[in-house]
């Protein structure tokens, strides 16, 4: 079985103390709302996968298309869409919440994201030249890259080969991270050790591809189900302005049928 992903954003590093009194170096994931937005099958795109979304935008900073694709599927719109290819048997239904228990403790992960830019960079920096020796003729180009090319055949520099430039701020994808732990209530996943990116980096969390599936692991997805107060909250709270505006309207009628006319007065 193939399973969903999750979208997380990283928060930063700290250390886990085990019984035996050792630590380990964890990086922070927090999974905030991350909502099952769309689904994608066989029978209509030719592939299975969902899309899931992460976190609350504003509605103004929502594009008119996007806040029509929220609104079809029923979801509050998201700050970020990603979508993961599943088996059949995996695909979740849209609208279902994913918890940070969707990856058991134990089990492996691997994890993309975007790099920490860089900038320009030397050779030596970007790819661990050792650089030009110290002395021996050797002038003012200590760390230079060397020799590039051959002679006049072939007469040029071949494609890809490694010199000074941009240096970082591409996707990066690190295998077999071990998941240390995860809390539920408040949307935390601790991944033992570095994940790319920076601080409130967006990563994307799925099953390794080197490493069996966990035994513990949740099928289809560990999921988060809303009590029923809940949903009879949002439900009242969606209705709310016009239940509000009806009561008012009517708060109003009965004050003015109570309130005394000229004649009561004089009386």
């Amino acid at each position: 079985m193939k399973r969903s992903g999750l979208i997380g954003q990283k928060l930063g590093m700290t250390r886990v103390f085990l019984e035996d009194g050792s630590h380990v170096p964890v990086t922070v994931l927090h999974i905030d709302h991350c909502q099952v937005v769309d689904q994608r099958t066989q029978e209509r795109d030719g592939y299975t996968a969902v899309q899931l979304g992460v976190g609350k935008a504003k509605v103004k900073r929502v594009g008119k298309a996007l806040r029509g694709h929220f609104a079809k599927a029923e979801v509050e719109p998201k700050k970020r869409l990603a979508e993961f290819r599943v088996s059949e048997d995996a695909l979740i239904e849209v609208g279902a919440h994913l918890s940070p228990a969707h990856f058991a403790t134990g089990s492996y992960v691997d994890v993309a994201g975007t790099s920490i830019g860089k900038g320009f960079a030397g050779a030596m920096k970007r790819w661990g030249f050792a650089g030009l020796r110290a002395s021996h003729g050797v002038s003012i180009s200590h760390r230079s890259h060397g020799s590039t090319g051959q002679c006049q055949d072939p007469g040029k520099v071949f494609k890809g080969k490694k010199m000074a430039g941009h240096m970082g701020a591409g996707r990066v994808t690190m295998q077999n991270l071990e998941v240390v732990g995860a809390d539920v209530d408040e949307g935390l996943l601790l991944i033992k050790g570095s994940v790319p990116g920076p601080k409130s980096g967006w990563v994307l969390i799925q099953d390794a591809v080197k490493k069996a599936l966990h035994d513990d692991a949740p099928k289809p997805a560990g999921l988060i189900e809303l009590p029923a107060d809940d949903v009879v909250e949002e439900v009242a709270a969606e209705a709310a302005p016009e239940t509000t505006t009806e009561t008012g309207a009517v708060a109003e009628a009965a004050a003015d049928d109570a309130a005394p006319s000229d004649g009561d007065k004089k009386e």
